[in-house]
């Protein structure tokens, strides 16, 4: 891990962790309400992607008639997926070179995430925590494979299930506040994405008896507004970072979407990045240029409905012939009918997702031809792209732009340096910031002064007396208590860390280190044992632990 990896995690946190309380219903009704006076639309939109964005499993676990068994030979791991009556489960296993079983574990999925199209990824429970599955099915194979990132490391069915990622991918979810991967029961109050995401709460709409201006109405909004609906979830960037004091659940159909977060591409990145470009992107072709901004997500997409596959061709070429003619394609009709008459295929041709295994999003730049380079940017002072800057707002607040320098140093380390200068603004700016605290303190935990370990527990403690209640702090906090020779008192930070966050590791792997540190084996055997209950996938702990036994 790199000197300031810690840092960045802090940093990282301000981007995933904070969410919606969920106590309070924030005007919202659910689809059905809607239903009542918008019937056809409703039962339109239920041919739309969206509305299977998030499902209850046993409605999206193709399965066919038996079990299916995926082997990876980097992580030596078997896993499998099946179906014992109306439930699917999913199980990982280690086996030695003589066959026998180090260790399996099972759990039962309870959601499936993914409209199917490119395929699903699913959801365990464990208490109130959802928690990635580690096999995904992918539609475009028709295949069970390893979910994005398990190729790299075994996460066994531990990887929480962050709010950034599920306030795209259902309806109104609803995480507990600064707890990653912690979720009120039931954690959704509808699962799939519905009519509340993109016209706004419903419920004094409802109340009103249908009033319009009770209610948002996308088709009805400036172009660059209503598109900030689509952006939330269709523009991804290098990162994307919270406002100040923001939520996920803040962001309301009709405002700007960078008051709730910022959007940033590194500079030098590609234009034609393959992940959730799709507002950039058109915003960088010469159609949308052409059109004097009059181009947006709305000119070819109906959020409502969608074309079947054998009248799409022609639908999008019908939007295509609003600004172009005939004449203006020049390649010979038989080449044309040999791709189905079809611009999209030319023009907005699909691409392999390298980030997601056997996957592909369509190329929304409209290319004139293959491998026309995207336009020249400008390189600004700063190194990085604000994608969502409203124009005429130059506004950034300097914790937001600190944030993102936070995210992305590690891709780009020519950013730490700004990170660490803007920290040391922030320190005088923002005193009262638990993550500007807790960022302090993971730095000063890395230097070696006479005074930095003191430094690094006063702004840890302050993190945590602030609010800002990470594992991470937690754990860098019981590493400074331990060098001051203070072993009681970081058993006891950190005894408070898991009462708050039971499934971060590097908590528990701390208390074990701990206990051995003060001979206090049996606690640290018994610390050990519930690790690796809960983290079986762990080799380390598994072979410290057998050696304790022993």
């Amino acid at each position: 891990m790199g000197r300031y990896a810690l840092a960045v995690l802090v940093a990282g946190v301000a981007g995933i962790a904070p969410c919606l309380a969920g106590a309070a219903d924030g005007g919202y009704t659910g689809s059905r309400a809607c239903a009542g006076c918008h019937r056809q639309i409703y039962e339109r939109y239920a041919s739309v992607a969206m509305s299977h964005s998030m499902s209850l499993v046993n409605q999206a676990a193709p399965l066919g008639d038996g079990p299916v068994t995926v082997f990876s030979a980097k992580l030596n791991r078997s896993f499998q997926v099946y179906r014992d009556g109306a439930d699917v489960y999913q199980t990982e296993w280690e086996s030695d070179a003589a066959g026998n079983t180090v260790f399996k574990t099972v759990h039962k999925l309870e959601y499936a995430i993914g409209s199917g199209v490119n395929g699903y990824s699913y959801a365990v429970r464990r208490g109130s925590y959802l928690f990635e599955a580690p096999l995904s099915y992918y539609a475009r194979l028709k295949k069970w494979d390893l979910s994005p990132g398990y190729e790299f490391a075994d996460s066994g069915f531990s990887r929480p299930m962050a709010a950034a990622c599920l306030y795209c991918h259902s309806g109104q979810p609803r995480p507990v506040r600064d707890r990653n991967g912690l979720y009120l029961d039931p954690p959704f109050r509808e699962l799939a994405i519905g009519c509340e995401n993109c016209h706004g709460p419903g419920a004094a709409h409802v109340a009103s008896n249908g009033t319009k201006k009770a209610i948002v109405n996308p088709a009805k909004l400036p172009p660059r507004l209503a598109e900030q609906i689509c952006m939330y979830c269709h523009q991804g960037g290098d990162t994307r970072v919270l406002q100040p004091g923001k939520d996920y659940s803040d962001f309301r159909p009709g405002n700007w979407l960078n008051g709730t977060l910022a959007i940033f591409r590194i500079a030098s990145s590609s234009t034609d990045a393959d992940l959730l470009e799709h507002h950039s992107a058109m915003q960088a072709s010469k159609c949308f240029a052409g059109s004097n901004g009059k181009l947006s997500c709305f000119t070819c997409h109906d959020p409502h409905s969608r074309p079947a596959q054998a009248e799409a061709a022609a639908f999008y070429r019908g939007k295509c012939l609003t600004c172009h003619t005939e004449a203006s394609c020049k390649l010979p009709q038989p080449a044309r009918a040999a791709r189905g008459d079809d611009c999209t295929a030319c023009h907005m041709p699909k691409r392999d997702v390298t980030v997601i295994s056997h996957s592909a999003l369509t190329n929304h730049r409209i290319i004139a031809r293959d491998g026309e380079p995207p336009p020249a940017t400008a390189q600004p002072e700063d190194g990085l792209i604000y994608v969502n800057k409203p124009a005429g707002d130059d506004h950034l607040p300097r914790l937001t732009l600190w944030s993102a320098y936070g995210e992305l140093m590690e891709k780009e380390p020519a950013f730490q340096a700004r990170y660490l200068a803007l920290l040391d603004e922030l320190a005088k700016s923002a005193p009262e910031n638990g993550l500007v605290q807790a960022a302090l303190g993971a730095r000063d935990l890395r230097q070696s002064s006479p005074d930095s370990n003191a430094a690094a527990t006063a702004h840890l403690r302050k993190a945590l007396d602030l609010g800002f209640s990470s594992g991470r702090v937690y754990a860098d906090l019981a590493e400074a208590l331990a060098r001051a020779g203070r072993l009681e008192d970081a058993v006891a930070v950190l005894k408070r860390g898991i009462e708050m966050e039971p499934y971060a590791p590097e908590i528990r792997k701390s208390l074990a280190l701990r206990y051995i540190n003060l001979k206090q084996y049996p606690q640290a055997k018994e610390t050990m044992q519930q690790y690796v209950e809960l983290f079986p996938e762990d080799d380390f702990m598994r072979g410290l632990l057998a050696k304790a036994v022993h």
